[in-house]
């Protein structure tokens, strides 16, 4: 299968230079000249600085392609074309110029789309076929190999981001060149095979540049550590559910809102990061309280939940402090990785200033997980996986429905609080 061709790039700002302007002999220049080659240098200047501010992502996106995705194809098809679109939204909404590649791979792998335009990608049905073994470790290796040595720098400020996304294990890298499987059946039948391909992508992974992202989402936890090994940084690695169609919706849901964090991070000088999966991090306190309208502070309630607290049930948690207890009134304080549900709110608690301010309501799920995560009726639009990034200033808190839910503290945290709206 070939790649799908390119769009052409026409007129793009990082290929607009103004040339120098050269004078020959040695007659003297009138005023006249003097102020054109004035105009002309700071056209020039101008221009470079274009160039120097102008934002560039590529976005290379890599599918597992092997037999046991067959039952998720169509809707792999579906919200692959979803997450382009909301890519596209948040570009277009930031000012920047986002290319996307997609690879997919099984024993071999394929370039199916190279560093396109993200407004001119079509849908990616018909190219994606699952079928065959997992070649994991070569397709997250070509890809960044691609990228590196195809790609110029020259001009813009760029960054890169690499989503890799598998049901399985590496199985099957170098199946072309030795012609079979390094594993079968859980057994490993080409040590020298596998011991190459996992020198090499620790050997990529390691040489990864500051501005660059590499991440990926697996099925389990043991895959987790597999990907650990392989240098991929543990904020950078998500677990989904590979056996519903709902994972595949909650996969691409946690991939949607990591994209959105990256290209806000890009606003606030971030190029690259080792906590995709995590939330808050971007947010910034003084877009909170532009786009925000805190609560009243008699509507809501901090407690604290002290080491004695840890492991109580939060309803008599919160009628310990004379409170009566309503499921949907408390919010934990987001921490490790948690599966937020469609129903649910959260709240952004700003500790920046004199007194604590709190910020609630469709909004403010916007402002956190992303407007492409949000729909018209201001829920969320599925499940997302997510975890809280480091934000000094910022806390975000998830609702809970429960009665029983049992209370943690966070590691890490001086504080940890229970947020209840009254």
């Amino acid at each position: 299968m070939k790649p799908w061709p390119p769009a052409k790039r026409q007129n793009r700002r990082s290929d607009r230079v103004v040339s120098a302007v050269h004078y020959s002999g040695n007659h003297a220049r009138t005023s006249h000249e003097n102020e054109n080659k004035t105009h002309r240098i700071k056209e020039k200047n101008v221009t470079t600085d274009i160039l120097k501010k102008h934002k560039v992502n590529h976005v290379a996106l890599v599918i597992d392609k092997s037999g046991s995705m067959q039952k998720h194809q169509s809707t792999v098809v579906r919200v692959v074309d979803e997450f382009v679109k909301g890519l596209k939204e948040e570009s277009d909404a930031l000012g920047h110029e986002t290319r996307i590649s997609l690879y997919a791979f099984d024993h071999n792998v394929e370039c199916l789309v190279w560093d396109m335009d993200v407004k001119a990608l079509p849908s990616i049905r018909g190219l994606y076929r699952p079928d065959g073994a997992t070649s994991l470790i070569q397709a997250s290796v070509l890809s960044l190999e691609d990228l590196k040595s195809e790609i110029s720098e020259k001009y813009g400020e760029h960054s890169f981001l690499q989503v890799v996304w598998t049901d399985g294990e590496e199985n099957a890298s170098g199946h072309r060149e030795y012609g079979n499987m390094h594993t079968q059946y859980g057994r490993v039948v080409n040590r020298r095979q596998l011991d190459y391909w996992l020198s090499k992508i620790q050997s990529v992974m390691g040489g990864l540049p500051d501005h660059w992202t590499s991440a990926i989402l697996v099925p389990s936890s043991l895959a987790k550590r597999t990907a650990q090994g392989y240098g991929f940084p543990a904020g950078n690695i998500a677990i989904w559910d590979a056996d519903t169609t709902k994972g595949v919706e909650e996969a691409i849901g946690t991939v949607k809102a990591a994209a959105t964090s990256f290209l806000r991070g890009r606003e606030a000088g971030v190029r690259g990061t080792k906590n995709l999966f995590a939330v808050g991090q971007d947010l910034d306190v003084n877009v909170v309280r532009a786009a925000l309208k805190p609560l009243d502070g008699t509507k809501y309630r901090l407690l604290e939940i002290k080491p004695g607290d840890v492991d109580k049930e939060i309803r008599p948690f919160v009628q310990e402090h004379n409170i009566t207890y309503k499921p949907g009134m408390a919010y934990y304080q987001l921490g490790s990785r948690v599966t937020v549900q469609a129903s649910k709110n959260v709240a952004v608690l700003d500790m920046s200033g004199a007194k604590p301010l709190v910020y609630t309501g469709p909004d403010a799920l916007r402002l956190v997980f992303g407007d492409e995560n949000v729909g018209p009726d201001g829920r969320l639009t599925g499940a997302l996986s997510v975890k809280a990034g480091h934000n000094p200033k910022l806390r975000i808190f998830v609702q809970s429905k429960s009665v029983n839910r049992k209370l943690k503290r966070i590691a890490g945290e001086k504080e940890t609080n229970l947020l209840v709206m009254l």
